[in-house]
C-alpha cells in the first residue's frame, strides 16, 4: 500500500537547490580588491600545507639535504601556479587550485626504492637521478589525461554519471583523505588540537557572537588561526618546551626543524630540465599512466565539488574533459620542470572555498600569483613554508570534511526511499573504505602491497587504484548505477538524472555559458560538443 499524500500542515522537505544559495561571491563575482588579495593569500597559505608535507617526507628518503627540498618546493608553487591560471582560464574554469597530489606519491616511492640507482654513491647525485626517471614517467603519463581529455572520450563517461553516483565519489574525494586529518593533527597534541579548535570557534562561533564582524571572522578564519597557533608555537620553541624530546616530535612541533630559510636561495626561477634530462623507463611510465588515470576520477569528484562551493551549475561533460585535458597538460608540465610528483585538484583549497564563501575565480587566480611570487622569492616563501605540519592537518580536518559533504548534499536530487539507491549508496561507500583499507594494511605491514609480483611496475598498476577510496567507491557506484535495472521508467528518477539533464549540454542551461564560456571568445573558435 502507498503512503497517503502529505496534508497541507505536514512538513514538508527541503526543496533541491541546483546552486547553494548564501554565497557571497560566486564564480564570476570578485570581491573588492583589497578583499580579494587577502582571500587568495589565504589560498596560496593552505596549499602550501601539501606543497611542503610531500617533499618534505620524500626528499630526505632520495638522497637530498635541505637544500634540494627547498629548491623541490619552490617548483612545485611555481608550476602549480602556473598550472591553476591555466586551468581558471582555458580549463573547466572553475576556481580549482592544481598542486600536488598524494596520489602519484606510491609510484614516486616505488621509482625511488627501485634497484637502478643503488649503485650511486653521491646521495645528491642519486637524489637527482631519481627525479629525472620521475620526470620521464610524468611526461609519457600525461599523454593519457591531454588524450581523454581534449578528444572528448572523458566526456563520454562523465555523460552517464548521475547525481547518485556522483555522490559517493566526490564524498569520498573528502572523507577519504581522514588518514591526513587527525593523525596528522596527534603528532603534536598541543599544536594541533588548539588550532583545530580555535579554527572552528574564529569560523563558526564569532560570526555569531560579533555581529559586526560575521563575514571577517567567517572569511579569514584560516589567517587569523594559523597566525595565533604559529605564534604559540613559537613560544613554546624558544621557551625550550621540546629541548630533549625525541627527534620526531621536534620535527613536528618546533618552528625552527623545517631547514627551508636557511636553505632556500633568496631569488630563484624553476626552468625546464633543472635536474638534468629525464630518464624513461617503460615499466615506470606504465605505472605512473595508471597514477594518472587515478588522479582523473578523483579529479572529476572534485571538480563537482568546487562547482557546488563556488554556486555554479553543474559543470557539462565537455568542461569536465577539457578541464581534464588541461590537468594531463599540468602533469606534463610537472614533468618538465621536475616536481618528483604528479598535480591534480586541491581538495584543501575547495575546502577553503566551502569555509569562505567565496567561491570567486578571481581570488584562485590572485592564489596563482602568490605562488609564482613567492617560489621565485625562496626566503620570504620558506618563512611560510615552514608552518608545523599539525597546524596543517588542522586545516585539513575542516576543508576535506566540506568537501565529502558536497558530495552528500547531492543526494538531494535522488529518492532515498528507493532500495536500489540505498544498496548502491551505502555498498559503493563501504567497499570505497573497506577495499584501500585492506591494500594499505598489507602495505604497511609488510612493506609491499597484495599484489607482489616479479614485475614492479604491474605491482602499482594494481595496487595504486585500489588504495584510492575515491577511485574504489566511485567505480563501484558508477557501475552499480548504469547497470542495475537501468531500463526501468522510474529509475531515471531515482538516480536524480532528470535534475541534471540540462546541464549535459552547453546550451541547455543559460547559465552554463556564462560560468563555463572560455574567455576573449575562443568558444567560437573551439566551441564545445
Amino acid at each position: 500500500m502507498s503512503a497517503p499524500a502529505p496534508k497541507a500542515s505536514e512538513p514538508q522537505p527541503h526543496p533541491p537547490k541546483e546552486q547553494l544559495p548564501d554565497i557571497s561571491y560566486c564564480i564570476t563575482s570578485p570581491p573588492p580588491w583589497p578583499e580579494a588579495i587577502l582571500l587568495g593569500f589565504q589560498h596560496y597559505l593552505v596549499m602550501l600545507g601539501t606543497t611542503v608535507l610531500i617533499p618534505s617526507a620524500l626528499v630526505p628518503q632520495m638522497g637530498g639535504r635541505n637544500e634540494e627540498k627547498a629548491k623541490l618546493i619552490q617548483t612545485i608553487l611555481f608550476v602549480a601556479g602556473i598550472n591553476t591560471l591555466l586551468q581558471t582560464v582555458f580549463g573547466t574554469r572553475l576556481p580549482a587550485v592544481i598542486g600536488a597530489s598524494y596520489t602519484f606519491v606510491p609510484v614516486t616511492i616505488s621509482i625511488m626504492l627501485s634497484g637502478r640507482f643503488n649503485d650511486v654513491a653521491d646521495p645528491v647525485d642519486r637524489f637527482t637521478r631519481i627525479i629525472r626517471a620521475t620526470q620521464g614517467a610524468l611526461i609519457v603519463a600525461s599523454t593519457l589525461q591531454i588524450i581523454l581529455g581534449f578528444s572528448g572520450l572523458w566526456r563520454n563517461v562523465v555523460r552517464f554519471l548521475s547525481p547518485l553516483s556522483a555522490a559517493p565519489l566526490v564524498g569520498l574525494v573528502g572523507f577519504g583523505l581522514y588518514e591526513l586529518g587527525f593523525p596528522g593533527v596527534a603528532k603534536c597534541i598541543e599544536i594541533g588540537l588548539p588550532g583545530l579548535i580555535i579554527l572552528i570557534l574564529i569560523s563558526h562561533y564569532m560570526p555569531h557572537v560579533i555581529k559586526g564582524g560575521k563575514h571577517v571572522f567567517a572569511r579569514y578564519a584560516v589567517i587569523f588561526s594559523v597566525a595565533i597557533v604559529w605564534l604559540y608555537a613559537f613560544f613554546l620553541t624558544i621557551g625550550g618546551a621540546y629541548n630533549g624530546d625525541k627527534t620526531d616530535t621536534q620535527r613536528s612541533c618546533r618552528t625552527d626543524r623545517a631547514g627551508l630559510i636557511g636553505a632556500a636561495p633568496w631569488i630563484r626561477v624553476p626552468w625546464p630540465f633543472q635536474w638534468g634530462s629525464p630518464l624513461f623507463d617503460a615499466g615506470e611510465a606504465f605505472a605512473m599512466m595508471m597514477a594518472s588515470f587515478v588522479a582523473l576520477v578523483e579529479s572529476t569528484g572534485a571538480f563537482i565539488a568546487v562547482s557546488r562551493y563556488a554556486s555554479a551549475t553543474m559543470p557539462p561533460p565537455s568542461v569536465i574533459s577539457r578541464g581534464v585535458g588541461w590537468q594531463g597538460v599540468a602533469i606534463l608540465i610537472s614533468g618538465l620542470f621536475g616536481t618528483g610528483i604528479g598535480s591534480s585538484v586541491s581538495v584543501e583549497n575547495a575546502g577553503l572555498l566551502a569555509l569562505t564563501k567565496v567561491g570567486s575565480r578571481r581570488v584562485v587566480q590572485i592564489s596563482a600569483g602568490f605562488m609564482i611570487f613567492f617560489s621565485i622569492l625562496g626566503k620570504f616563501g620558506a618563512v611560510f613554508a615552514s608552518i608545523p605540519a599539525p597546524i596543517v592537518a588542522a586545516l585539513f580536518c575542516l576543508f576535506f570534511a566540506y568537501v565529502g559533504a558536497g558530495g552528500l548534499s547531492l543526494l538531494q536530487y535522488c529518492n532515498l526511499n528507493s532500495f536500489r539507491t540505498l544498496f548502491i549508496l551505502g555498498f559503493s561507500i563501504f567497499l570505497g573504505l573497506s577495499i584501500p583499507q585492506y591494500f594499505n594494511e598489507h602495505t604497511a605491514i609488510k612493506g609491499y602491497g597484495p599484489v607482489h609480483t616479479g614485475a614492479r611496475w604491474f605491482n602499482d598498476m594494481v595496487n595504486v587504484p585500489f588504495s584510492s577510496k575515491a577511485f574504489v567507491g566511485g567505480c563501484v557506484a558508477y557501475l552499480l548505477d548504469t547497470t542495475l535495472h537501468k531500463k526501468d521508467g522510474s529509475i531515471r528518477k531515482d538516480r536524480g538524472k532528470h535534475w541534471w539533464d540540462r546541464f549535459w549540454t552547453f546550451k541547455g542551461d543559460p547559465r552554463t555559458e556564462e560560468f563555463y564560456a572560455l574567455p576573449f571568445n575562443l568558444h567560437k573558435y573551439f566551441p564545445p560538443a
